[in-house]
């Protein structure tokens, strides 16, 4: 497999997980269709389908579960650098952010040259 450029876009996790629920959903649909055109019934060739679009769909969906498999590691690293960054932060680990205020002083005092309005 080649590693994607930056410029090209993989699909999501959902968008995955949709694109693979609907392709196993579809080959289970399949295989029904032709079990009760053969004259199975139906209830009968559902669960026949079921059993047996398992190993097909693992064969035929190779692809997608490679995908299915990249997009859930990545959003597992994701996930976990954001975990550690949180905890960072949590712990105070990670140096402030620059503020463009300066910080506001608990002191009743007026800060720097500022004269006290309030009495005169």
């Amino acid at each position: 497999m080649t590693t994607p450029t930056p410029t090209e876009r993989q699909p999501g996790l959902a968008a995955t997980v949709a694109l693979y629920t609907v392709s196993r959903l579809a080959l289970v649909a399949f295989v029904t269709a032709l079990l009760v055109l053969a004259g199975v019934p139906f209830l009968l060739a559902v669960l026949i389908a079921l059993i047996v679009a398992l190993p097909l769909s693992m064969v035929l969906f190779r692809g997608l579960r490679a995908r299915l498999d990249d997009a859930l590691s990545t959003a597992r690293e994701r996930r976990a650098r954001e975990r550690e960054a949180l905890r960072a932060k949590l712990r105070g680990d990670v140096a402030a952010e620059p503020a463009a205020e300066p910080p506001v002083t608990a002191s009743d005092e007026p800060s720097g040259g500022e004269a006290d309005r309030g009495q005169q």
